[in-house]
């Protein structure tokens, strides 16, 4: 086995995938993905419900939203070769109180100053936009650029292409630890003791970045909690949009083939948290919650039997954007971690980006407030 490349990522999910494949595209070929357990895309990249939104983000994850929803999205399973099954229909973010349209007025409002088309709609123009909604909602965030995909088939699509075009990827090959060769990041350590050796090192592993960022003194202020998410049984077509909704109580579609997908929490995911990260098994208290948050926005759903559920671990930011930058005190190490349940619908242009970096180009859009280093010490 080559145990050298030019380019090392850590983590084979949207973003490791997606920037193994943008790196091939500029003819940086020399590139291995190494991914923890036995299959590509194993984390939160096949354990999300698939939006690809702007709305409702933090003003510094929206200029690389809006970027990919412009510049890539559209043309994404030509480009790969698989339907993405990428649909941009728009996404209503719902709210039933006075509070509720308090927050999605502050979100639009932030959006619309950086120049993304989102505005407030009253209870009229939400059940033309979906007639199938409870009565109950009295307004809504409306942003008609929204939509959503396939995570599944996004995700390997990437890692498809960037295999054709020479990449290396390595499953199951959990990283122990960095090391630094004359100052400079350059070893990657295996479990089982296998040295790899790269000239940059990409770091997009999840909370696991956390750990393995540690073993060179770099810490991240990030945390994990766990996520849920259920699909139904097939429907009749009720609509194409991507819901949400200013309690974060659930987010779903309508999926290609009739099924809806919803991810939902119940405000007790705390609870899990001293759940070992390799536990992915669903609770109830989340499945009846989501259950009954659903119902309640969308009564149209009732009987609609639930045939699956899963879960995963979101790696929380402590400000709730992600880091994406080089780390100036560990050279040759670039972090995209921490992105908050918020990374399917970027990953395409995060990849972008990474691969940027790596060839020393500027960047698509400017990322510096999601430096790794924007915290600082109070005292």
């Amino acid at each position: 086995m080559n145990k050298t490349a030019e380019v090392i990522i850590i983590g084979g999910g949207i973003n490791g995938c997606a920037a193994a494949y943008y790196l091939a595209k500029k003819g940086v070929t020399n590139v291995m993905v190494l991914e923890a357990t036995k299959s590509i895309g194993h984390g939160g990249s096949s354990r999300n419900g698939g939006g690809v939104r702007q709305s409702g983000r933090d003003v510094r994850e929206l200029p690389y939203a809006m970027y990919g929803i412009q510049h890539l999205w559209p043309t994404l399973s030509e480009e790969l070769g698989v339907d993405v099954e990428y649909t941009q229909k728009g996404n209503l973010r719902l709210g039933k109180t006075e509070e509720h349209l308090k927050k999605l007025q502050t979100l639009a409002s932030n959006a619309q100053a950086v120049g993304l088309d989102v505005r407030m709609v009253d209870a009229k123009e939400v059940k033309e936009i979906c007639p199938y909604l409870s009565d109950e909602v009295i307004g809504a965030s409306w942003c008609p650029t929204d939509g959503h995909a396939n995570p599944l088939t996004t995700t390997l699509g990437f890692y498809k292409r960037a295999l054709e075009m020479g990449v290396r990827f390595m499953t199951d090959a959990p990283v122990k630890e960095l090391r630094k060769v004359k100052g400079k990041v350059r070893k990657v350590i295996l479990q089982d003791g296998t040295e790899l050796e790269g000239e940059t090192i990409i770091l997009a592993a999840g909370y696991e970045s956390r750990y393995i960022a540690r073993t060179i003194g770099v810490d991240v202020p990030m945390t994990r909690l766990i996520d849920e998410c259920l699909v139904t049984e097939m429907q009749p077509h009720m609509f194409d949009i991507m819901l949400g909704t200013a309690g974060a109580d659930f987010y779903g579609h309508q999926a290609k083939h009739g099924s809806f997908v919803f991810g939902s929490d119940s405000g007790l995911e705390d609870t899990t948290e001293m759940r070992d990260p390799s536990d992915v098994v669903t609770n109830s208290m989340t499945l009846s919650a989501s259950c009954r948050a659903i119902m309640g926005y969308i009564p149209a759903l009732k009987d609609a039997k639930v045939v699956r559920s899963w879960c995963g671990w979101l790696d929380m930011a402590y400000d709730g954007v992600p880091f994406i930058s080089p780390v100036e005190e560990a050279p040759g190490l670039i972090l995209a971690c921490g992105f908050t349940g918020h990374g399917f619908g970027t990953g395409p242009a995060v990849g972008l980006m990474l691969a940027q970096m790596v060839v020393g180009e500027e960047t698509v859009v400017d990322i510096s407030p999601l430096r790794y280093d924007r915290f600082q010490p109070v005292r």
